[in-house]
Formats: C-alpha cells, sequence, structure tokens
C-alpha cells in the first residue's frame, strides 16, 4: 500500500473549484487551515519537485479546519481527483520566470504592439470530439452576422435558402469524410461583427488540427502561428489521451486556452458535469502538463455542435441537455447561438503581438518576414504558401527571397537567395481559396501567397528582396519518426491488372512529393532493393493513410512489415527504442482481457487503472512502440468492438529484447486460378478465410489465418471430381462462412516479418515475399536456426 501524504490545499484553488461545480453546497465549507490526505508515491519524481517549490511560492492563506469525514461531495470522497486540485496550490516560479526572460528579449528587439482586430485560434479535440462540426457552425453563424447586419447595426432574419448556402464543411477529402477524422490541418478565415457593434468586422482565424497523434507534425508547425487553443472535449468522455501532445504544446508555448464542453446533450453528459467529474479530469490534465495559473483559470463554454447552442451559463445548458429548452429557433437568440463562443473568442483569446526592429521608427519600414507553414501547387497558380506574417507588409507583385530554414546569418551574406514575384493572395473560408480583399497583407495575419519560389520548403523563411531580414525565423523542431516501411511497385502475378501506375520510378516520385508538405515523412532509397523506397513514419494510422492515397489514385504497391527505429544512447552505447503511452477504454468484463494481451508478450506495464459509473474501465500502459502493432485488431475481436484505444509518444528507452509469442499461422495457397466454394467449405475448417469464391488466387498468396501454429499449405481452386460412380447419398450443401476482410492499418500491424502487402486500387491481398514453397522452407530452416543460436549465446 502507498503511503499517506498530507497535502495543504490553498484556500483560493477550493473557491475556484467551487465556483464552477454546480454542486457548490456539496463541497465543504472551509475557514482558515485544511489539510487533505491521499494516497501518494513518495519517490515520485513530481513529488519532488512540488516540495522544492513550496516554501517559495505557496499562496500566504491561513486555513484552520480540516475536511470532514464522510461528507457528501464525490470530490472529497475520491482521492485521485484531489491529485490535480493539491497541485494547483503550487505556482510555476520557474515558468514565471521565463515569462520575464522573454519580455526582456522583445523589449531589446523593439517596440511591440497588438494588432486589436486579429485572433488567430486552434481548435484542439480528440478523434471525434465534434472539432469539425463546431468549426462549421463558426463558419455559418460569422457568415450570418456580416451577411444579416443592416446599416443601423441591427441584425435581419435569414431565410432557409441562406442557410443552404452556408453549409460549410471543413472535412475535405473522401478518407476524412469516410473517417470522420481530421488528417490535414487547414486553416479558414472568419468576418465576424458583434452583436451592436459599429466597429469594423474582426477577422477571425480558425486552425483546425489533427486530432490522432501519428499526425503530431501537422499540430507543431500550426502552433507557431496561432496566439490562443480552443480546446474542445466530449462531455461524455471527459479529457482523452489525444488531446495531451497538442495540449502540452500549446501550454508550452505560453498560449492561454478556452474549454468547450462539447456535447452536453449527450446520454450521461450532464451527470458528469454536475457531478463535477469533467472537471476534475481538466484539471489533473491541465496541471499534469505543466499549465500555470493564468492558464488554469480558462473560460468554460457548455456546447452541443451538432444542436447549433453555446453558453456559459450553466444554468441554461442543463435546461438545453435535459430537454426543458430547445435550440436557437432564430437568428436574433444569440445569447445561446454560436455567437457566444466567437464572442468568447474575441474575449479571452489575445490579439498577434508584432515586435518591430529595433531602431525602426516608422512601422512602414519594418522587413516583411513569414514563415513557410504549408506549401503545395495549383496548375493555375503555380506554387503556393501558407503562413503567418511576422513583421512588415506584403502587396501583389512584390519580389520576395527566400532563406532556407538552416541558413545561419552568413550564409545569408555569402549566398545568391532564390527570388520571385507574388502573383496573388489569397485566404480560406472553409474549404475555397477567395482571393484577399485588400490590396495588402499586414502583420498578424495568415494569408496564402501565390508565385513564391518553387523551393520554398516547410519551415522556410519569406522576405522582401528590397528589404531583407539578416536571419531566418525559427520553426519547431520536428519529432523523429517511430516506424519505417519499404514501399516499391507490385512485383505479385497479378501485377498491372488492377491498376494504372505500376512503374518504381513513378512510386518514388508520388512518396517524394509527399514529403514536400507532409515534413513527418521522410523517404530514402532501400538498401537491399534499388525498386523500393523506404518511408519513414510516425505511425500505422499515418503510413495507412499514405498508402490509401496512393491506392485511391491508381498505383499498385508492394509494402514490407513496418520496423520500429531504434538509436544508439551516445554515452553509453545501448540500443534505444520508443516507448508510448496507452490508455484504453473498455467495458468493465473486458478489462481483464486488455491487461493479459498488453502486459504479457507485448512487455507493457500496467500504470493506472479505473472504473467509471457507466460500467468503463480505463487503463494506462506504458509499453514499447513495436508492442503496439497488431494489438488494434486484436483488440478490438477480443473486446468485441469495445475498446478504444489511444498511445503517445513518451521517450526512447533500452531495448525490451523480443517482444510477442508464437506467430500466427497461415493459409498458404499452392495453386494459382479462380477459389471455388468445394475448395473453401473444406478449409473453412481449417482457420479463418479471407477471400470468398470466385476471387482470383496465386501461389505464395494468403488466403487464411491457419486455426494452429505454422503455415499450411492448402489448394483453394481444387474442384469435385466428376466420375461416373453413383452414391445413394445426396451431395451435402456447401457452406462458406464470409470472409474477414482487414483494413490497410491492420493488415500493416498483422503481417509477418516473411510477408508483404499487395495493394492495388480494386485489391487488397496479403502474400508471403517468396513465392516458391521450396525457397520459403529453406528460409524458415535458416531462420528457426539463428533464434536457437542467439538464445543459447545468451
Amino acid at each position: 500500500m502507498l503511503p499517506i501524504r498530507t497535502t495543504r490545499l490553498s484556500l483560493d484553488v477550493l473557491q475556484r473549484s467551487a465556483k464552477r461545480r454546480s454542486n457548490a453546497s456539496n463541497i465543504v465549507s472551509i475557514h482558515g487551515s485544511c489539510y487533505y490526505s491521499f494516497h501518494h508515491d513518495s519517490c515520485s519524481s513530481t513529488t519532488s519537485r512540488h516540495q522544492k517549490n513550496n516554501s517559495s511560492s505557496f499562496r500566504p492563506y491561513s486555513l484552520s479546519r480540516s475536511i470532514v469525514e464522510g461528507g457528501s461531495s464525490s470530490l472529497t470522497q475520491d482521492p485521485r481527483k484531489l491529485i490535480a486540485l493539491q497541485k494547483l496550490s503550487f505556482s510555476s516560479a520557474g515558468q514565471e520566470g521565463a515569462m520575464e526572460d522573454d519580455a526582456t528579449t522583445q523589449n531589446s528587439i523593439g517596440v511591440t504592439r497588438q494588432i486589436p482586430h486579429i485572433r488567430n485560434v486552434a481548435i484542439v479535440a480528440h478523434v471525434d470530439h465534434g472539432k469539425t462540426t463546431i468549426v462549421d457552425q463558426l463558419l455559418r453563424c460569422a457568415s450570418e452576422s456580416i451577411r444579416n447586419m443592416g446599416a443601423d447595426g441591427s441584425t435581419t432574419s435569414s431565410s432557409a435558402k441562406d442557410k443552404e448556402n452556408t453549409e460549410l464543411v471543413m472535412d475535405c477529402g473522401d478518407l476524412e469524410r469516410e473517417r470522420g477524422i481530421t488528417i490535414t490541418s487547414k486553416v479558414t478565415r472568419l468576418d465576424y461583427r458583434q452583436q451592436g457593434s459599429s466597429d469594423d468586422f474582426k477577422i477571425i482565424n480558425v486552425v483546425d488540427t489533427p486530432g490522432h497523434a501519428d499526425f503530431a507534425g501537422e499540430v507543431d508547425r500550426i502552433l507557431t502561428m496561432i496566439d490562443g487553443v480552443c480546446l474542445v472535449v466530449d462531455a461524455a468522455e471527459g479529457a482523452m489521451a489525444q488531446t495531451k501532445y497538442v495540449l502540452s504544446r500549446a501550454l508550452k508555448m505560453g498560449l492561454k486556452p478556452v474549454v468547450v464542453l462539447n456535447k452536453c446533450d449527450k446520454e450521461d453528459a450532464w451527470s458528469r458535469i454536475e457531478d463535477g467529474e469533467v472537471e476534475v479530469e481538466l484539471l489533473e490534465t491541465f496541471d499534469s502538463l505543466g499549465a500555470n495559473e493564468e492558464q488554469m483559470e480558462y473560460v468554460t463554454v457548455y456546447a452541443s455542435g451538432k444542436a447549433g447552442w453555446a453558453t456559459r451559463d450553466m444554468e441554461v445548458a442543463r435546461q438545453f441537455a435535459t430537454g426543458e429548452k430547445k435550440g436557437p429557433g432564430s437568428d436574433n437568440d444569440n445569447e445561446t447561438s454560436m455567437r457566444v463562443l466567437l464572442d468568447t473568442i474575441l474575449e479571452c483569446i489575445p490579439p498577434p503581438v508584432v515586435s518591430s526592429r529595433k531602431g525602426i521608427v516608422n512601422l512602414n519600414d519594418e522587413p516583411f518576414a513569414m514563415a513557410a507553414t504549408t506549401v503545395g501547387r495549383d496548375n493555375f497558380l503555380g506554387r503556393l504558401c501558407t503562413g503567418r506574417i511576422y513583421s512588415g507588409t506584403i502587396s501583389k507583385n512584390d519580389e520576395v527571397a527566400l532563406i532556407p530554414r538552416d541558413f545561419s546569418k552568413e550564409d545569408i551574406q555569402n549566398s545568391s537567395l532564390y527570388t520571385s514575384c507574388i502573383t496573388g493572395m489569397f485566404v480560406n473560408r472553409g474549404v475555397s481559396r477567395t482571393e484577399l480583399e485588400s490590396a495588402v497583407a499586414s502583420a498578424g495575419d495568415i494569408v496564402t501567397l501565390a508565385g513564391v519560389p518553387d523551393s520554398i520548403a516547410v519551415g522556410d523563411t519569406l522576405t522582401l528582396k528590397s528589404n531583407p531580414i539578416n536571419q531566418a525565423l525559427a520553426t519547431p523542431p520536428i519529432n523523429p519518426p517511430t516506424l519505417s516501411m519499404e514501399i516499391g511497385a507490385n512485383t505479385s502475378p497479378l501485377a498491372g491488372k488492377e491498376g494504372a501506375i505500376v512503374a518504381s520510378s513513378r512510386v518514388r516520385d508520388r512518396l517524394f512529393s509527399e514529403t514536400d508538405n507532409n515534413v513527418t515523412l521522410s523517404v530514402t532509397k532501400s538498401e537491399t532493393d534499388a525498386e523500393r523506397s523506404v518511408v519513414h513514419a510516425r505511425g500505422e494510422l499515418q503510413l495507412g493513410i499514405l498508402i490509401e492515397e496512393m491506392r485511391r489514385e491508381g498505383f499498385e504497391l508492394t509494402v514490407s512489415p513496418p520496423k520500429i527505429i531504434t538509436k544508439k544512447c551516445e554515452s553509453s552505447g545501448e540500443e534505444l527504442e520508443p516507448f508510448e503511452e496507452v490508455t484504453v477504454d473498455v467495458d468493465s468484463e473486458h478489462s481483464g482481457t486488455v491487461i493479459d494481451s498488453l502486459t504479457g508478450a507485448r512487455k507493457g506495464v500496467l500504470l493506472q487503472m479505473s472504473d467509471s459509473a457507466d460500467g468503463k474501465t480505463r487503463l494506462i500502459f506504458e509499453i514499447p512502440s513495436r508492442g503496439l502493432l497488431g494489438f488494434q485488431s486484436e483488440i478490438a475481436t477480443a473486446t468485441r468492438g469495445t475498446a478504444v484505444v489511444n498511445h503517445l509518444f513518451l521517450d526512447n528507452r533500452s531495448y525490451a529484447g523480443h517482444i510477442g509469442g508464437v506467430e500466427k499461422g497461415k493459409l498458404v495457397s499452392n495453386d494459382t486460378g479462380k477459389a471455388n466454394l468445394y475448395a473453401l467449405a473444406n478449409l473453412a475448417k481449417r482457420g479463418t478465410l479471407f477471400i470468398e469464391p470466385g476471387e482470383v488466387v496465386y501461389s505464395g498468396m494468403v488466403i487464411g489465418e491457419n486455426s494452429r501454429p505454422g503455415d499450411l499449405e492448402v489448394n483453394p481452386v481444387r474442384s469435385k471430381e466428376a466420375s461416373n460412380v453413383r452414391t445413394v447419398n445426396k451431395d451435402e450443401k456447401l457452406y462458406v462462412p464470409p470472409p474477414k476482410r482487414y483494413s490497410i492499418e491492420e493488415l500493416i500491424g498483422y503481417m509477418n516479418e516473411d510477408e508483404v502487402l499487395e495493394v492495388t486500387p480494386k485489391s487488397i491481398r496479403l502474400r508471403k515475399a517468396e513465392l516458391d514453397p521450396g525457397v520459403r522452407e529453406r528460409l524458415a530452416r535458416s531462420r528457426k536456426k539463428q533464434m536457437m543460436a542467439g538464445q543459447k549465446s545468451k
């Protein structure tokens, strides 16, 4: 049992928590001194850090009373819920000092000024927490605020046809719509006029960021453009793992958050809000990610993106959630429409701050500087670049110079920079690119420039040729990849029959073009096969998305099994591999299955286990990245699809050794032709089939999973013998169960080391890398001898 530590809580934290909770009467009234007792690991590094900062930064409040035992508040009864609150009493002295240093640096640069009419904000959320739906509602509401505003500042109603025309969707591309997730980050511009305001409209640049950890590279570069974050949380599920990385980066940069509790009208959502569970989870998440005191004082907006209402009043939100009140009935109902969230962004998110160069008095003399966040190409406009302008102004037909991100001051002085003429300036509204109305784009805004140099890459700096800056803008480093995979042209016997692009050179060109904007991907030539390329990525999902996109473009591919990228420790020479934090939400009856699967052969360690009132269990593990290969499909079958798995990269640690038990055996075809019903009916008794009658197979193709360890050579094209021998027995009715179909991501983690994936626009097949059965047998004996020799040497 862990030792009990008595921790002191400051009065302001308790009052703040009480104010946020609807059942504030359940919180014990405290006057004087208060001590909470809870289980805590005395050896924790977090505890020592808090003890060290206790004397210098503890708020001087005098308290005198202990908590009443047996109170009715769930907050006081559950020790885990006290962790976040007790940590809040310690302010971040180190972070405050860092902020002061930053302020000193800015003053040394020159005068700083704010751009009051612009807000740059990112929408951060877990997968499927309603982020894109809320952005669509904001687009619609902002467009109505401009279109319906009369000359006298009054609001006119819009027709049903107008509402239909404002149906804007942020999800672009078939994959995003099919999967319901954000894959590529997108910037959209909202021109919004506040109700009753006679001022010109405000500009709100909203960035829709991916929620999955595999696309973290998109998030890293997007956060450099914004000044605040809007955290969208599903009220029924609470703060989830996929928000941690994005939120931690944003908090580390000092960005101020606004929290939106979405889907408040969802079943069991409001009971969690009233009980304070959602608030405590948010406090714990913010504190564990190092949020400072100012960031903790976030504003909460209760909303339902699907229903189209939002409010900061908890009582009004309760009426919506319980059905006592319906959604906004008219455009004039601004107190409960998405205007509330837009007004909150204008109020709580700070405007962009621009620092002029030291010695510059006239703002018109500031040199233009812009960092390339997203690059692309248009068939009519040429090379495109999207990014935030950090200083100066840019106009159409201005001549710009390109400074690569790795150039030093000496390189800039001694090199001739690439130059070009700006042919157009654009902004995005929804998924449409429109030309900028004004002739000049100024500092603080996010725009797209056409006509930039062809050699521009993500992270490079654009500046005016006539008035350049003397160094490249600093851009965030890119996290290293964790997986590698070889991709080449299709080499199976069915190559060229289903796709239009089969040349290996075309495949390599397509892979290299993907790295142009997808900075977390890197491509190199294979050392073992000149026809293949090695792709380094962050995870299975990112690789699966890339392969699926190429498949839909008409490519035929051969994909090798993924390999974890290891490193050597510079000091000790020890081999290191990536470790990840895995969070699994599953029905309580299947929690044991999940624990056995991750803590067994996969070398995972269970860190935390918590049960909820709705029969769910949340499990948190630390596990090598290798241990997650193939886990998604395996656990989905074992838990009947109830498990929700999320993972987050931690760091590189010592190599964990061999992972995995006995490999699953496969049913491998030893003949070529069309599979028939007679043969498959007999083979269905041997295992699980991946094909159905009528599909074309070839020798070496995997047609199913063997029920026993080891591969089994079978003949799926063998037909029933036709003879003139009569029998009194009637032919039995043949039955073949439906085949089991895998997605590309599932097959990436499912295939063995001696197998490859054949991907065409019409089919996804699993086959052996070596089609000749005799060669496969000799290679298998050789691998077995090597494994036995390695075990003896240990």
